[in-house]
């Protein structure tokens, strides 16, 4: 086949890049150009957009024997993913911005242009798994959960569809990460010992409070707020937007006085118009059942998923949770809404995060958190 290896100047596309060439496959290395000037988003070793990170792709490449591209996608990831992801904040929601990159850029607007081109497949260095079920189930390919649990990351994938999945190879599904930087060294890649990234890679340093608050301007809901505490009705602090604050977070509140029953507070609810946060303690961020939106399946839209081995996922490295999920048919919208009933409870779960859906170790689809229940101060029930 002919194809297109995504090169992010990682460790882990270096690999894969190598991998799918020894497999006897056609590879042309490209990296992806997410901004026209990569220090307006950042710069440094943190993230994946950096010229650092594009010489270590070239570098990687030219070790291989491949040929390599640079490809400038920067208006399609600023328009899909960096003004998606201000709206969100703005909106009081919080995004992923990951998910929303590998939806529209990485196996969206790559892989149409690839096909165009004459390419087969995309090959990536994300850790996860892709069989064929047999003729008798539809032989549909299925994504499954990588070898390697700690760098799973079928969560960030479960956003693509069943055409996309036919057109993708992920070569490092069935290696542990330590496997791979072991293989990199030996195939002489520079990049063996190249930490991961591990922040939003167009936040400069992580702050991504100060980066919302330089690039919002007009959009920022508001320039402050009051710090409610949700028992008392107590105003125990002020901020200086609701966007420097998500759903379950407990550290750099700025309460200025404790709360009156002296227990730690965390961030409840975010109210973009009023500007008001407010805050109370952990056991009211409990969340029992979520709807969600915009569902994308990975393959044949389900019905109901119920039973053993049927599971979510709610953040990119978080743990699994058994559940109930019914795909709730068109809402009046023309589109779907997902219903899952959580067995157990999670926490600091926010609209606008993700939530995936498994049947034991298969990926069978995602939507967008658009409301969660929780019990409110008085023992009733909260909808957010």
């Amino acid at each position: 086949m002919k194809v297109l290896a995504g090169m992010s100047g990682g460790v882990d596309s270096a690999v894969a890049a190598a991998r799918a060439v020894e497999a006897g496959h056609d590879v042309t290395g490209i990296h992806l150009a997410l901004s026209r000037n990569p220090r307006s988003y950042r710069s440094g070793a943190r993230g994946c957009c950096t010229i650092e990170d594009s010489n270590d792709a070239r570098r990687a490449a030219d070790v291989i024997g491949i040929p390599f591209y640079v490809w400038d996608l920067s208006a399609e990831f600023h328009e899909d993913v960096v003004e998606d992801f201000l709206d969100e904040y703005a909106a009081g929601r919080t995004p992923n911005p990951c998910l929303r990159c590998n939806e529209k850029i990485k196996f969206a607007a790559v892989l149409e242009k690839g096909l165009a081109l004459g390419f087969d497949a995309v090959a990536t260095g994300h850790y996860a798994q892709l069989r064929r079920a047999p003729e008798s189930q539809g032989g549909l390919i299925e994504m499954h959960r990588a070898v390697d649990d700690g760098k799973d990351q079928s969560y960030v994938l479960g956003v693509l569809d069943q055409r996309q999945l036919a057109h993708s190879l992920f070569p490092l599904g069935d290696s542990t990460k330590p496997e791979v930087r072991v293989e990199a060294e030996r195939r002489g890649l520079l990049v063996a010992d190249k930490p991961d990234s591990h922040d939003i890679c167009f936040v400069a340093d992580g702050d991504n409070a100060g980066w919302l608050r330089e690039k919002l301007g007009d959009r920022a809901p508001n320039e402050g707020g009051d710090i409610v505490d949700d028992d008392s009705g107590e105003v125990l602090g002020r901020h200086e937007g609701t966007y420097g604050y998500t759903i379950g977070q407990r550290k750099g509140l700025r309460i200025g006085r404790p709360a009156p029953d002296g227990k730690p507070r965390f961030v409840l609810d975010i109210e973009p118009v009023s500007g008001t946060v407010t805050v109370g303690p952990r056991e009211r961020l409990a969340v029992h059942s979520l709807r969600g939106i915009r569902p994308r399946w990975c393959g044949a839209v389900p019905d109901t998923l119920a039973g053993p081995g049927v599971s979510v996922q709610l953040r990119a490295h978080g743990e699994e949770l058994p559940a109930t999920v019914r795909v709730l048919g068109d809402q009046g919208d023309g589109a779907d809404e997902v219903a899952v009933e959580l067995h157990e409870p999670a926490y600091g779960i926010a609209p606008g995060q993700a939530v995936v859906v498994y049947d034991g170790t298969r990926v069978v689809g995602s939507a967008t958190i658009s409301a969660t229940d929780r019990v409110a101060a008085d023992g009733g029930a909260r909808t957010r």
